[in-house]
């Protein structure tokens, strides 16, 4: 039985959405434990204390050190102190982030964790990271962002022998910014199945099973993609329905077209592994239906059925340059 740790304060949609996540995803393998105040309907199932709550607007550190009993960080607490094994939260990114390092620390030799999210690609799914941890990042750390994203895509999308490409503004060697430039030669000289650079042009038509750039960049890149894939489907349906003709044509698409949605939907992921981590963090969209929330929940759960965390450990530590000194970024 896999005990998942749910912030059920997080979410923009309220508690109830969480709830509602939280049970259609337990079963008899995964057993979600609610994190939030007295007296939360919790419709049966295990509820941890928490009486404060992080909002969206409030400084992720500061937040955080203010309020320890917070629903956000006692589900994190509840990983660190193996209450549960892994965590899920669709509350303030930053401080999830500031709370996980608090509470769960980094892998020894990780300079910093990274937000590992699932692209919709063509040709299958594919893993972009750091997609929001660090605005800033040396060239190690896009080398160490490669070996953790090289075993997501091994153990979560069953990918053997993943590919890498690094984010940049042409494909040439020479092309990017002083980042991307020394990054390039790190990632070519690893024992990585580096393929070179890949443009956002192709990140949903299959650029490569891991593509690795900085957070900053990873999450411009994240919300513009989310925010094209929503506006694209719903003027598909607004313009289909706008005439008898179309939605007559409507009918005999609804397959292909649900299969579409089904498959470009964030909510079919649910969330993103924050990876580097001694325990296992899901961050889930602020916005999470309950089916995001239970997508993100057995997300969480394949992660620790997988031995994510244990996985990591070998391949990232061994990357690390000793003249590197360890850093924590700081959540935005």
């Amino acid at each position: 039985m896999i005990r998942v740790a749910v912030d059920a304060m997080g979410g923009d949609r309220g508690a109830e959405e969480i709830v509602a996540g939280a049970l259609a995803a337990r079963s008899d393998d995964v057993a979600p434990l609610l994190v939030g105040p007295a007296g939360l309907e919790t419709q049966g199932l295990e509820l941890i204390e928490a009486p404060d709550v992080i909002t969206m607007d409030e400084k992720p550190t500061e937040a955080v050190r203010a309020k320890p009993n917070s629903s956000l960080v006692a589900a994190c607490r509840a990983v660190g102190e193996g209450r549960a094994q892994a965590v899920v939260s669709a509350g303030n990114t930053g401080a999830m982030l500031a709370a996980c390092l608090l509470e769960l620390r980094r892998i020894p030799g990780v300079r910093r964790p990274a937000i590992a999210v699932t692209i919709p690609a063509r040709r299958g799914a594919s893993v972009l990271l750091d997609s929001g941890a660090n605005a800033d990042a040396r060239p190690e750390d896009l080398l160490q962002f490669a070996h953790m994203g090289a075993v997501f895509a091994r153990e979560i999308l069953d990918v053997r022998d993943p590919e890498i490409r690094l984010l940049s503004i042409g494909e040439e060697r020479e092309k990017g910014n002083q980042l991307t430039l020394e990054a390039h030669d790190l990632l070519a000289a690893s024992d990585l199945n580096f393929g070179g650079n890949t443009e956002g042009r192709d990140l949903l038509r299959g650029a490569a099973d891991v593509v690795v750039t900085d957070g900053f960049t990873g999450n411009v890149v994240l919300k513009l993609l989310e925010g094209t894939i929503t506006n694209l489907l719903d003027s598909f349906r607004e313009e289909i329905t706008a005439t008898t003709r179309g939605k007559l044509g409507g009918l005999l698409i609804r397959p292909a077209a649900r299969r579409l949605r089904n498959r470009l939907d964030p909510d079919t992921y649910g969330g993103a592994y924050l990876l580097g981590l001694r325990g296992l963090a899901v961050i889930a969209h602020g916005n999470s239906s309950s089916r995001a929330v239970a997508n993100a929940i057995r997300l969480a759960a394949r992660g620790v059925d997988h031995d994510v965390v244990g996985r990591l450990a070998q391949p990232v530590g061994d990357t690390v340059l000793e003249s590197a000194p360890s850093t924590t970024p700081t959540p935005t």
